[in-house]
């Protein structure tokens, strides 16, 4: 069914974290906006589902790290203007042997951002954080600000509640099977669903993110080196008595150990007495093929033999209590695509995808890029040819 009432603006397609961003910017700056979902608001079939995720600035790409700091700014923005916190800050901390050429290339693009770095010594790892930590021998530590946890959902609702007083249209269940340029009404975008319906615009913004690389296969005939990826996140029991040691009120930071495993986690906050640890693995998937399982037992088991010999006593390394099945989208070389699709569509169609397992915390930026692509300006203190589809080939 034709949808020929009203002409929006833009339609931004999928309502994740960057898409909920995205329509928030876009009908800030008073574009006739419409967010379209597959699925309903707020499902937890894609990547923005769950109780939290970290932010930190520590990177070894520099642009990345001037781009944290302008989305903690805009985290703080739409906080101000909805009236409660997403975003919880700590400082975030990063361990493992000092000659990991990961260490001195961070450390340069965070003073290349004035960042401050300090790097601690096993010891005064233990001392900092009062014997949380324990270090193998020679390790060192390197602690930044800027570290912190956002409350996924609360921030995905957040955005569309913010796009929708702003006067944003949403509607969910609605799952987008082709997007076309109608040379003969205009040069308008269609947007076709797989319920009959049909929406038009000027503008057009992707943010399906497991999806991206099926819909613009679709429409380009070529597709994006989009890898969709299935993981796990995992809470682990701390013990009784300890508890309060993990807390992000007492200073616990977000942290990251490199080397092998690559492990992350943040501090206790959304369950009571748990901790949240993810090893940097997964498989590839197709978003609608998933298996929702845990991880192999190898890496599990990898996991075990982390926790316990990171945090000794403090915490269960038996077996985790509660697990979460995750999926992200990865690019071969772990850089986001945010571009204008081209060809037919050259800049009316935009593109924000692959954000390759540390994209959440940027939602707020990304958003705003989308709108300013979209709006006929520049994105502003951002460089975009990092993000480029041309980068493929």
């Amino acid at each position: 069914m034709e949808n020929c009432n009203q002409v929006f603006d833009v339609i931004v397609i999928g309502a994740g974290v960057m898409g909920s961003a995205t329509a928030y910017q876009t009908a800030k700056r008073g574009l006739k906006t419409l967010l379209l979902e597959q699925f309903e608001f707020l499902h937890h079939r894609g990547s923005s589902h769950g109780e939290s995720t970290a932010i930190r600035a520590f990177y070894s790409k520099d642009y990345y790290c001037s781009m944290v700091l302008e989305s903690s700014r805009l985290w703080e923005e739409a906080e101000a203007e909805i009236g409660y916190m997403v975003y919880f800050k700590t400082n975030h901390l990063d361990i493992g042997p000092p000659d990991c050429n990961f260490f001195q290339t961070t450390i340069d693009s965070c003073r290349k951002n004035s960042i401050p770095v300090r790097v601690l010594d096993r010891n005064e790892v233990v001392e900092e954080f009062s014997g949380n930590f324990q270090l193998p021998e020679g390790w060192i530590g390197v602690v930044t600000p800027y570290g912190g946890v956002i409350k996924a959902n609360t921030a995905v609702a957040m955005f569309q509640t913010l796009g929708v007083q702003n006067g944003a249209l949403l509607k969910d269940n609605t799952e987008v099977v082709c997007i076309k340029k109608d040379y003969g009404g205009g040069g308008d975008i269609v947007v076709s669903t797989s319920g009959g319906d049909r929406f038009r615009s000027r503008k057009c913004v992707i943010t399906a993110g497991p999806w991206t690389r099926k819909l613009i296969e679709t429409e380009r005939g070529k597709a994006l080196p989009i890898q969709p990826l299935e993981t796990a996140a995992y809470y682990w029991k701390i013990n009784e008595g300890h508890e309060e040691k993990f807390a992000i009120e007492n200073g616990f930071p977000t942290f990251d150990s490199h080397g092998e495993p690559r492990v992350y986690g943040t501090p206790a906050m959304e369950f009571p007495g748990l901790i949240k640890i993810v090893i940097d693995g997964g498989g590839a998937c197709e978003p609608d093929e998933r298996t929702w399982a845990a991880a192999e037992p190898g890496l599990l088991d990898t996991m075990r033999e982390w926790v316990k010999g990171r945090f000794g006593g403090l915490v269960d390394g038996d077996e985790p209590v509660i697990m979460h099945s995750c999926i992200c989208s990865m690019t071969p070389d772990g850089d986001y695509v945010i571009d204008y699709l081209g060809g037919e569509f050259a800049e009316d169609v935009v593109v924000a995808g692959g954000f390759s397992r540390h994209g959440f915390k940027m939602a707020p930026l990304v958003g705003q890029v989308a709108a300013e692509l979209v709006s006929g300006g520049m994105a502003k203190g951002v460089d975009l040819s990092h993000f480029s589809i041309a980068r493929f080939g």
